[in-house]
């Protein structure tokens, strides 16, 4: 039996130290995810800490022993911290598994069931061109700067472009079934651009499509979010087809440009929400107007006035409300920032672009989520 020195660390206080460490990719504590093989301190205060990687190539082994590291040298007593390295085996990833999917069955769509409070919204556009993903990147990284838990779907198979727009160069990770998804800004994303080599292209039809998007929503390892943006492909094809079928109370967030054609096009597009049941968020303006170099007056590049159009036209064919959420100026620093991997709300919020965006995502991520289709816990009481 060790003796309990004054001022040596104890096994209780190392583990507390860990229990703050998360695993990178999961982010959930280590301790919670069963990854402390075993803690052992000798009478000089060195500790031996010994970590399971959920897989032998995990491409943040580094993190883990440096985030251990500086979490145990803080306990009061330590003199050194060693880390060591194991591999969980089979049993233990699917123990891990099963316990991140809280005991459900595989290829389980987690925003589709009746308890789910994630807000899905499906970034639509009627053709291409028009800003949809610079839309999708950059609202994404405001709501999680403003600390909500975000995850953003690549559904644009032909056409993925999330991964460098939000300067994510990781890849995911396989633990069993479930893919753990690389993050930046705070945002989880999914891209197939992150299983092709280099700039393949995707040579995919619907079958293949409607698969690839079932696994990217049951597959991966989204956690609790509070929102998931899908960055759909422009038109009315098979993906978008496949999210009302995967995602039903998913609801269309359409984009546009101020021209009239863009605007007749994305007018179509939303429109298949009479189709597929499913409600339209709101209308967003993007390029809405450019500021003179020499006198700052709006030159309306593309016209003026498609959000409203939109948004009027798609009012009286759903038979509801569609509002126009923001209009967000061509600013040379959004699309730079797409190119660079740092999204204008984060780079420069107070640009014009930047607090157009900020808001519209205040909008969307300070909505709350209706009672319908959830179980509210109540049975009926017989009065006789």
């Amino acid at each position: 039996m060790r003796r309990n020195i004054v001022g040596m660390a104890t096994e209780d206080a190392v583990r507390e130290a860990l229990a703050t460490v998360n695993d990178p990719e999961i982010h959930r504590p280590i301790t919670e995810l069963g990854m402390v093989k075993s803690i052992e301190i000798d009478a000089d205060g060195v500790v031996a800490v010994t970590v399971y990687l959920t897989v032998s190539g995990c491409p943040m082994r580094e993190t883990i022993t440096n985030n251990v590291t500086e979490a145990v040298a803080r306990v009061e007593g330590v003199s050194r911290v060693e880390v060591t390295l194991d591999v969980m085996s089979d049993e233990q990833r699917k123990e891990l598994a099963s316990s991140l999917r809280g005991g459900t069955a595989e290829r389980e769509v987690p925003f589709a069931q009746p308890g789910s409070l994630t807000r899905v919204y499906a970034v639509a556009s009627g053709k291409g061109g028009v800003g949809k993903s610079s839309v999708t990147v950059n609202l994404a990284a405001a709501m999680a700067a403003d600390g909500l838990k975000v995850g953003v779907v690549d559904a644009d198979i032909y056409g993925h472009s999330v991964p460098r727009m939000l300067g994510v160069d990781g890849k995911p990770t396989q633990v069993e079934n479930m893919i753990m998804p690389p993050s930046a800004h705070g945002v989880k994303v999914i891209s197939i651009g992150m299983f092709t080599p280099g700039n393949a292209p995707v040579v995919w039809r619907g079958p293949m499509l409607h698969r690839a998007l079932q696994q990217f929503l049951a597959d991966v390892y989204w956690g609790d979010l509070d929102v998931l943006l899908l960055d759909l492909p422009p038109g009315t094809g098979d993906i978008a087809i496949s999210v009302a079928q995967l995602v039903p109370n998913a609801e269309i967030l359409v984009v546009t440009t101020p021209q009239q054609a863009a605007a007749e096009v994305a007018e179509r597009a939303g429109s298949i929400a009479v189709q597929t049941h499913q409600k339209i968020v709101g209308v967003v303006e993007n390029m809405s107007g450019m500021p003179c170099p020499h006198c700052d007056e709006m030159v309306d590049v593309f016209g003026s006035g498609g959000g409203r159009r939109v948004a009027e036209g798609l009012t009286k064919t759903i038979g509801a409300e569609v509002p126009v959420l923001g209009s967000i100026p061509i600013d040379v620093r959004l699309r730079e920032g797409g190119d660079e991997g740092k999204p204008v709300v984060l780079s420069d919020p107070d640009s014009p672009a930047g607090a157009a965006l900020r808001s519209i995502a205040q909008k969307l991520g300070g909505r709350q989520r209706g009672l319908s289709g959830m179980s509210l816990g109540i049975t009926p009481r017989n009065k006789f």
